[in-house]
């Protein structure tokens, strides 16, 4: 069986030696053991998690989500039923999310709308530096809706 430290492991799993330990703090993936040294040592079935979990990530998926998944049998009808349940609310989340970055496409088109740079100052900066002078009340609230990332 071979055995890799973690740099070694992040180099075959596409997932930085960073994001290994802090994985491994939220309990997605443990390392099959330490040497003398206290070196984390990962078997291939600790790459293939790695990737696991890189993939979900690359999904956009939360921890949550990902441990979720994790936890849940290939073989099993029930599971499966699970599996599909999660990737249906994350699929919710992308679609509000979707919605919330069309109205920010809308207000940064607007706030360019405000200047072409052929004026004698910036009516871009300016509108920022308007919203950034308003008290917090008078703040534009978020999109009815929106939702913060989940992730």
């Amino acid at each position: 069986m071979s055995q890799y430290r973690i740099g070694e492991a992040a180099r075959l799993s596409g997932v930085s030696a960073a994001n290994i330990r802090y994985y491994e703090r939220e309990g997605l993936v443990r390392p099959s053991g330490r040497a003398e040294n206290d070196y984390r040592f990962f078997t291939d079935a600790d790459l293939h998690r790695l990737r696991f979990i890189r993939m979900c990530r690359a999904l956009d998926m939360s921890l949550d989500e990902v441990r979720t998944l994790l936890a849940l049998d290939l073989n099993s009808k029930e599971d499966c039923a699970a599996a599909n349940a999660t990737v249906n609310g994350h699929l919710q989340h992308v679609r509000e999310r979707l919605h919330e970055l069309q109205i920010l496409e809308q207000e940064l088109l607007a706030l360019r709308g405000r200047c072409d740079g052929s004026d004698a100052h910036c009516h871009i900066i300016e509108a920022l530096h308007a919203q950034a002078d308003a008290p917090l009340e008078e703040a534009r609230p978020p999109a009815a809706g929106a939702s913060k990332r989940h992730v």
